[in-house]
């Protein structure tokens, strides 16, 4: 009987190291956010108010579900290299990279609207946390759909097979990451009181 072995974690060992330290430079922002939250609860309940929770939640909908299509990307891939399969992996992967740029253009408009409305960084410390940290995530999201932009022109090449696929996953182990972190940032942010 032969074994399935599997190699975790999935892709190379240094984006992991990555990884780790970007979870750990945003578990740190997380931890400062809440203590500080804690000690100005009112402005920050009011400060999250003027928050539109609308465009947080399309855009928490686009990375799980950008997230969710890479997976199926990446199941694609190895379950066989038919070209039909190869091509609905790369549709995959450009439907992966719309909801990242959604992701991008809805939080454009969200900072637009709020510097129109005279709040910055210095407006008070809410805010403060808010730009520096969805700004932090915001520049993750962009090298995110840079990579997936990558991924599929690779797999539109035929790059990644059955048993090569190791780019796709280290790729895909970077925007789950990504996902990940607004998926703590978005409640902690726009929702919690």
């Amino acid at each position: 009987m032969a074994i399935l072995t599997r190699k975790y974690p999935p892709g190379d060992f240094g984006i992991w190291l990555v990884i780790y330290i970007e979870l750990i430079t945003f578990g740190a922002f997380f931890i400062s956010y809440a203590f500080t939250r804690r000690m100005n609860t009112e402005l920050f309940n009011s400060s999250q108010a003027l928050l539109n929770k609308e465009f947080g939640f399309v855009n928490t909908l686009a990375l799980i579900s950008s997230s969710f299509l890479v997976v199926k990307t990446i199941e694609v891939i190895k379950s066989n290299e038919i070209s039909e399969k190869i091509a609905k992996a790369s549709n995959y992967l450009l439907v992966s990279i719309f909801l990242g740029g959604l992701f991008l253009i809805l939080k454009c408009i969200e900072f637009y609207q709020k510097f129109s409305e005279g709040i910055s960084l210095s407006t008070n410390k809410f805010f403060m946390f808010y730009f520096i940290m969805t700004s932090f995530h915001f520049l993750h999201v962009v090298l995110g759909v840079f990579i997936l932009v990558v991924l599929y022109k690779n797999t539109k090449n035929n790059l990644y097979t059955k048993t090569n696929y190791k780019g796709l996953e280290t790729g895909a182990s970077y925007w789950h990451m990504v996902d990940l972190v607004w998926i703590i940032l978005f409640p902690l942010i726009y929702i919690m009181r």
